[in-house]
């Protein structure tokens, strides 16, 4: 074994709303590391694009570790030394074993300096965090949680927080708080912002992130926690109860024309059509933000296939490279997450139905 390897392997748990901005800070701090350092990234995400599986059978799984997903294909072009990825549920309760096995796997194949937990947007750290707790006595302390950062939207967070229980918890459950996106905001709605922290979780430290610099990683790595020691808390279980996912896909027109529509499963060639990016930039201006917080996904732009992330209005295309035969079929494949209350209502809001009527999409 190598003698370098660390005496124990420190593991930092990421945690924050939908669209805070959790991956992006996440890969920013990776270039300010040593070269030699080895970060392995373990991700959940609870509803993603996997979804559209069920009308594909091309998309690849191994158990609940799949590679197609969005923020995954953005990790995977870093410079981590590994990414896996647990879906199809939540490791912070239903997949907690499957967290506990991917953290030895982990350990034993790559023995890295650090594991990067990032948790989904919907999810609350503690029961997390306990079971790493639990890791490190099974382990001797060979797996150890060094902290929970939260990450917080500063420009939506009122907003959000009105509205999610989770996003209080996170807030108020954590070692270092990240107030990500804060240039959006002028200086007394910034002092208002830390306020309502304040009021939340008094005692643990606000770091302004350096817009797309991130924080520097010795704030962050090292702070060995002293949180989630104490029994489990009560009544978090329902904590995806506030949130709803929808799907939505566009596949590539017939060209054939001698039947119709209906029978379109019979065509074997395809026309490739480019989405429009001025109709994407006009439907992705018509979400409401209120019932619409996060759309992510693939999407065919210039005979290219890139990355779409859009939170709170504001969105980044990140062209994709490698592998792109999962879209082979398909021009569009998005996730869309919102409040379950307007995603569920019937019809569908107006501004959804907008959504899907200028980008031609099915939603399932």
């Amino acid at each position: 074994m190598d003698s370098r390897q660390p005496p124990h392997i420190p593991i930092t748990v990421f945690t924050g709303f939908l669209g805070a901005g959790k991956t992006s800070i996440i890969l920013s701090l990776l270039p300010l590391l040593p070269k030699d350092y080895k970060v392995v990234l373990l991700k959940n995400e609870f509803g993603d694009v996997q979804g559209v599986h069920n009308c594909c059978d091309r998309w690849r799984f191994r158990g609940n570790i799949h590679y197609l997903s969005v923020d995954s294909q953005l990790a995977k072009q870093s410079s981590l030394t590994a990414v896996s990825e647990i879906l199809n549920g939540c490791m912070c309760c239903v997949l907690v074993g499957q967290m506990e096995t991917a953290l030895r796997e982990i350990r034993d194949k790559y023995r890295p300096d650090r594991i990067i937990i990032e948790c989904s947007g919907s999810a609350f750290p503690a029961t997390l965090a306990f079971q790493i707790r639990e890791l490190e006595r099974q382990t001797d302390n060979d797996l150890r949680l060094d902290a929970i950062v939260t990450v917080i939207d500063a420009e939506n967070f009122a907003g959000y927080e009105d509205t999610s229980p989770t996003a209080k918890m996170q807030a108020s459950y954590s070692d270092i708080i990240l107030i990500n996106k804060h240039e959006h905001l002028d200086e007394r709605a910034l002092d208002i912002l830390i306020d309502n922290l304040n009021t939340l979780n008094l005692d643990t430290p606000k770091i302004k992130c350096n817009g797309r610099n991130g924080v520097d990683p010795n704030v962050l790595f090292g702070i060995d926690s002293k949180l989630f020691r104490d029994p489990i808390p009560q009544g978090v279980e329902d904590h995806h109860d506030e949130v709803k996912t929808l799907t939505a896909y566009r596949g590539f027109l017939p060209t054939c024309h001698n039947h119709e529509h209906h029978d379109r499963e019979s065509c074997t060639s395809h026309i490739e059509v480019d989405v429009d990016k001025g109709m994407l930039e006009s439907a992705l201006a018509s979400l409401s933000k209120e019932s619409v917080w996060r759309v992510k996904g693939f999407i065919r732009l210039d005979s290219a296939i890139w990355i779409l992330n859009w939170a709170f209005g504001r969105y980044d295309l990140t062209l994709l490279k490698g592998d792109t035969s999962f879209m082979r079929d398909a021009s569009i494949r998005l996730t869309m997450m919102g409040d379950k209350y307007e995603l569920d209502r019937k019809p569908i809001p107006v501004a959804v139905k907008k959504f899907c009527a200028d980008l031609q999409v099915q939603v399932m």
